[in-house]
């Protein structure tokens, strides 16, 4: 469904595209947060567990960026991963005004088990479209992201 809009073309097919951006990402993330849902974890508490088990530890603000969440809301979102016994906040010991967050073993079990079957939907929602496609998507995407 595109826009019903009338303006110029470039309005047009703009707002087009944008709908459909729109209808497709979400379309995608229900899709994957149901999935989520069944380990209890939210979006965000997932984009942390992820971003901890491939990068290693982080602080809260690097977490906030990679995630694009507020300081607030990566504050709950840690809170109730730390509630959960999955992740655990430590004073980095180089710079004692930082406190890092680190996998507790329960987190990298959940994590690594969790993992490869949230890839599989992802790849299974993917399949549709060629590898061509999804280089050039990821090309627009990337460029749509930098220009904010």
């Amino acid at each position: 469904m595109g826009t019903h809009f009338k303006g110029t073309d470039k309005e047009e097919r703009t707002l087009d595209a944008f709908i459909k951006l729109m209808r497709a990402s979400e379309t995608i993330n229900n899709k994957l947060n149901r999935h989520l849902a069944e380990a209890n974890l939210t979006a965000s508490q997932f984009g942390v567990l992820e971003a901890l088990f491939h990068l290693g530890s982080l602080n809260q603000r690097s977490l906030a960026e990679k995630l694009l969440k507020s300081g607030g809301n990566i504050t709950m979102v840690i809170d109730n991963l730390e509630k959960s016994d999955l992740v655990v906040r430590k004073r980095d010991p180089k710079d004692r005004r930082s406190i890092q967050i680190y996998l507790t073993d329960k987190g990298k079990k959940l994590i690594k088990s969790f993992f490869p079957e949230h890839l599989e939907r992802i790849m299974e929602i993917f399949d549709s479209i060629s590898e061509k496609d999804k280089t050039e998507l990821s090309r627009i995407c990337k460029q749509l992201g930098l220009d904010s």
